[in-house]
């Protein structure tokens, strides 16, 4: 039976126990409105560890002036469902006013990796999760922490604050699921009409577009970066925001791609922002 926890000190005094009996507690954190793609990610938890926790938080310290916070999608009871199909033992799902509460001034801050991507386009952005992040690590106290890999720049952010905080939790991330047509799955695509729905798989496209060029020998990402504008800009309802080529470990630029070249995509389908990835030496 899943259990539903929504006090900080309860989720606390359970997660002290477990660790005290033994068990290796998996933390998988979501903003909730599941997915099969947030599915994987229980699913190794579970594979993992002895008690498997996921956080359903739509943190609103990540949110900036504007963007979706209050119409994010959200369905704790759909959620719930396809949890427990997961194999979860505890749904955390915190306050809003608890996590931070009236006379809350405390964030972490990582430096050089939140600069390029999308913490050049969301000013605040990763200052949210980063903060989100280490207040659910000390709550749920996990030994595992799983994230997806369609969000390359938060899974490194989250591993260099690991690293620099000496935080004991492992950082996994797990490889993108992919509708069967090749659209990352999101919880945004909701959003998506059937029309901008079509559109959107200009990401997809170009980053196959993209692999295929580099394994027929193309190198310069001044060539490759023209493939990905060439697709992305055809589609009319499309609008790229970054299309940009990077070293996977630094996030520094790159101008000749090699296997572990990361090619990361920011696009509006509409009213809708959407991110996918790759790395090139990656199947």
């Amino acid at each position: 039976m899943i259990q539903l926890i929504d006090s900080i000190e309860g989720m606390q005094a359970l997660a002290a126990q477990a660790r005290m009996s033994g068990k290796t507690i998996a933390l998988v954190p979501t903003m909730g409105y599941l997915h099969a793609g947030h599915a994987s990610l229980m699913e190794e938890g579970r594979r993992r560890a002895d008690l498997l926790v996921a956080s359903i938080f739509v943190n609103p310290a990540q949110f900036g002036a504007g963007e979706d916070f209050a119409t994010y999608p959200r369905d704790l009871e759909r959620d719930r469902q396809l949890a427990r199909a997961a194999g979860v033992d505890i749904i955390f799902a915190p306050k809003a006013a608890d996590m931070y509460p009236r006379g809350y001034q405390t964030y972490v801050n990582v430096d050089e990796l939140t600069l390029p991507l999308c913490g050049a386009s969301r000013p605040g952005h990763f200052r949210g999760v980063t903060t989100v992040v280490a207040k659910l690590i000390n709550i749920v106290m996990p030994h595992l922490a799983f994230f997806g890999k369609k969000d390359y720049q938060q899974l490194a952010v989250i591993r260099r604050m690991a690293a620099d905080l000496n935080m004991t939790v492992e950082i996994i991330g797990m490889p993108i699921v992919r509708e069967e047509d090749g659209l990352a799955m999101s919880s945004r695509n909701a959003y998506l009409s059937a029309a901008e729905r079509r559109s959107a798989l200009c990401l997809s496209r170009a980053l196959q577009a993209v692999r295929d060029g580099y394994r027929s020998g193309e190198t310069a990402v001044k060539v490759l970066r023209q493939q990905v504008l060439d697709i992305i800009d055809a589609e009319p309802l499309a609008e790229i925001d970054y299309a940009e080529f990077y070293h996977e470990a630094t996030l520094a630029g790159v101008d000749r791609a090699d296997d572990r070249t990361l090619v990361a995509l920011a696009v509006r389908i509409g009213k809708t922002r959407l991110i996918d990835n790759c790395v090139l030496g990656e199947e």
